[in-house]
């Protein structure tokens, strides 16, 4: 898999951010990367630790996508099928705030232009 992963990226990897449960790894010996896992407390300097927040601020939206966007399977074939699950996913996912955004600002355009009628409290 890390093999894979750094093809894929198009560099070496140099630290891994994993989960608690993490139990090691079969990468080949000549790969040498360290491993952090969250709630580690040794040998984690600021750098790290703001990695590892973003990590869990990305965690929702991975589980979000999972859930409601259809990501959780694929069910389309082969390596174009996972590039299109993946970016349609994507698009379904910036549609839903774009229209959680227009909705916003759609509430705030009729409370401006029509004040007593505004439900929000002053």
């Amino acid at each position: 898999m890390i093999p894979g992963i750094e093809k894929l990226v198009g560099a070496t990897i140099e630290r891994l951010h994993a989960d608690a449960g993490y139990r090691g790894h079969n990468a080949p010996p000549d790969y040498k990367f360290k491993i952090y896992t969250s709630k580690q407390k040794r040998r984690v300097t600021p750098a790290i630790k703001r990695e590892m927040r973003r990590r869990s601020a990305v965690e929702p939206v991975i589980g979000h996508l999972k859930d409601e966007h259809r990501m959780g399977r694929n069910y389309l074939a082969h390596r174009n099928g996972d590039l299109n699950n993946a970016i349609l996913a994507a698009a379904g996912y910036n549609f839903r705030r774009l229209l959680k955004w227009l909705r916003i600002l759609l509430c705030l355009f009729f409370a401006s232009l029509f004040p007593q009628l505004n439900p929000l409290p002053a």
